[in-house]
C-alpha cells in the first residue's frame, strides 16, 4: 500500500467524518484496531452505537467502493465491533454497522458521498 492510496484513505475518512456529523452522528473514536480489526469510525446517533467502515476509491475501475466490503472483512468488523462494545459497557447497547462509500476524481475532489445503514 502505497503513499497515495494512504492519503486518499485518510482523506475520505476526514470527508466522511465531516458528512456524519452534518447528519448529526456524535464521533466518539476513529481508527480503533485490535489483533485482527479496525474500525474507521466509531460513533453515536440516535441512542445506537455505530461502527462505520469507509470506503473511498477514485474510479470504479475495480466496482464500488462498497463491493470491496467481503465476507471476512465484515466477519472482522463484526467481532472488533463486539470487542469495543464489551470494554466500553457504559455505550449504547443498540449497535449496527455501517459503511460510507467516497468517490474522489482525479484532483481528490469529493464526487459523491453515500452511507449505507446495516451492512452486516
Amino acid at each position: 500500500m502505497g503513499g497515495r492510496n494512504q492519503d486518499q484513505g485518510q482523506l475520505g475518512e476526514d470527508l466522511a467524518v465531516a458528512f456524519l456529523k452534518k447528519k448529526g452522528f456524535k464521533i466518539i473514536e476513529r481508527n480503533f484496531r485490535i489483533r485482527g480489526g479496525e474500525i474507521d469510525i466509531i460513533a453515536i446517533h440516535e441512542d445506537t452505537l455505530i461502527f462505520i467502515e469507509v470506503k473511498t476509491r477514485s474510479s470504479h475501475e475495480f466496482g464500488s467502493p462498497l463491493e470491496a466490503i467481503g465476507y471476512w472483512k465484515l466477519k472482522a468488523l463484526v467481532k472488533t465491533a463486539q470487542f469495543y462494545k464489551v470494554n466500553h459497557p457504559k455505550l449504547p447497547d443498540a449497535m449496527r454497522i455501517d459503511a460510507v462509500s467516497v468517490m474522489l476524481d482525479r484532483d481528490n475532489k469529493m464526487t459523491n458521498i453515500e452511507l449505507v445503514r446495516n451492512i452486516s
